[in-house]
């Protein structure tokens, strides 16, 4: 447009300087109207590019605001993620997509692998591990190019207010007179295992998840362990102060700050990032609609309205 003004002005000089000439005012005229075509041919593409560009600026919201009609999508999820996508991601989510219901089951990780495994119903599957999610990618019962990684955990050792316990972390969890360890089947009882394993506490295996309760016991010099199902499970035995110590994940003390202590954040050197890691589930039983909602889910944890809530759930959202 711009271009068009000055190419209308220097044409106007041009004819001022011809009328200085002498040229005759039908000449003049004409370079007038020359210059007035340009200037309106350059509107008119102006305004075209403008049309076209919030066209396209339209449709590309449109698509990333498109709505699904009324469908279910069945949540298979971490026990450790309970508290954050009942409270919060799920709602968040329903904001985008009002029609999709998120009906979420919620267990250890290695009990709802074995759900899958044995045929039950599930669309998306968001485990605290990598390894239940590896059998499952393995036995070709997810979604190819659904998975992703979605936050990184830490495991703590924790106690109740005013427990006056002696432990002090992980390096001497043989001084409680309980605890609570989940079992190895379950990822914080695995990762639980391994940290023990890596201070040389138990003896180094193929499979750290096999390591019995006995063992520990045996390990630590504690005879009263309690083997819990999950880590809800463990959280609840501590914060009760059924037991003296336990471990859980940093994310699980949301919530809890009144009633847990936090007596060691473990390092990722002793357990390995504790990485959680979400996928389409393949469900014969799904038409295309609830599909496409359940990838559409999966994605979604991936985003930063989903990020900052992990996040303020005490989740680590660099992975």
């Amino acid at each position: 447009m711009k271009k068009a003004i000055a190419c209308f002005a220097a044409l106007t000089l041009g004819v001022s300087m011809l009328s200085a000439c002498g040229s005759t005012a039908e000449s003049a005229s004409e370079a007038v109207s020359a210059a007035e075509s340009v200037v309106s041919e350059a509107e008119a593409a102006s305004s075209a590019a403008s049309a076209a560009e919030s066209t396209a600026e339209s449709v590309a919201a449109s698509e990333e605001t498109e709505v699904f009609g009324e469908t279910e999508v069945i949540l298979f999820a971490a026990k450790s993620l309970n508290t954050v996508l009942e409270d919060s991601l799920i709602a968040a989510y329903n904001e985008i997509q009002p029609n999709v219901k998120i009906t979420g089951s919620y267990d250890s990780s290695g009990t709802l692998m074995t759900q899958i495994q044995e045929g039950a119903t599930c669309d998306v599957f968001f485990s605290a591990a990598q390894k239940q999610m590896n059998t499952l990618e393995e036995e070709g019962l997810l979604v190819d190019g659904t998975r992703v990684d979605v936050v990184n955990n830490q495991v703590c050792v924790v106690t109740y207010a005013d427990s006056g316990t002696k432990v002090t972390g992980i390096e001497n969890l043989g001084d409680a007179s309980s605890l609570a360890i989940a079992a190895g089947s379950v990822p914080v009882g695995k990762y639980t295992r391994q940290a023990l394993v890596n201070l040389g506490v138990l003896e180094e295996v193929e499979d750290v998840s096999e390591i019995t309760t006995e063992e520990i016991s045996a390990a630590l010099g504690v005879e009263d362990i309690n083997e819990c199902k999950n880590v809800g499970e463990v959280t609840a035995a501590v914060a009760e102060g059924s037991n003296e110590v336990g471990t859980v994940y940093y994310s699980d003390t949301y919530g809890f700050e009144d009633r847990l202590v936090i007596l060691e954040k473990v390092s990722y050197d002793l357990t390995g990032n504790v990485i959680y890691p979400a996928a389409q589930v393949v469900n014969p039983e799904a038409d295309e609609l609830e599909q496409a909602a359940a990838a559409d889910f999966v994605q979604f944890l991936k985003s930063d309205t989903a990020k900052e809530i992990l996040e303020s759930y005490y989740f680590d959202v660099n992975v």
